[in-house]
């Protein structure tokens, strides 16, 4: 069983999540390209039931792309994303809101087909501490 702490930039949404996972992929169709203006999400699943909403729950907003599947939760105060909760009784976590020091690998990257351009060799970009200058 797996647990993590997780919340948003302004801290107003808190969250845990314990349970089994049951993905973490790093997705990198168009849409998430566009949401997270990166080059993919990175998103841990689990069951709605094994997440906890500690606090900020009712700041909660989101954008349900009109016939598709993609959904995207944020706080509407600072517009970090959030824990998404699917219709399929799943729960999209951003790894990137998680607190807690993640002990767990992406299982693979996917939608692989509309991968950007510009994100390959990363292993040979220079790496800094903190800003540049």
């Amino acid at each position: 069983m797996d647990s993590f702490e997780g919340s948003c930039l302004c801290q107003t949404v808190k969250v845990s999540i314990s349970g089994e996972v049951h993905g973490f992929f790093l997705c990198h169709c168009l849409h998430c390209r566009k949401v997270t203006g990166s080059a993919h999400a990175a998103n841990i699943f689990v069951k709605v039931k094994d997440v906890t909403w500690h606090s900020g729950e009712s700041k909660v907003s989101g954008y349900k792309l009109p016939d598709s599947r993609f959904e995207k939760s944020f706080c509407s105060l600072c517009s970090s994303a959030v824990p998404t909760v699917n219709e399929e009784g799943f729960a999209a976590i951003p790894a990137g809101c998680l607190d807690s020091e993640l002990t767990i690998k992406p299982n693979a990257h996917i939608f692989c087909a509309s991968r950007a351009s510009w994100d390959d060799g990363f292993i040979d970009v220079p790496k800094q501490p903190a800003w540049p200058g």
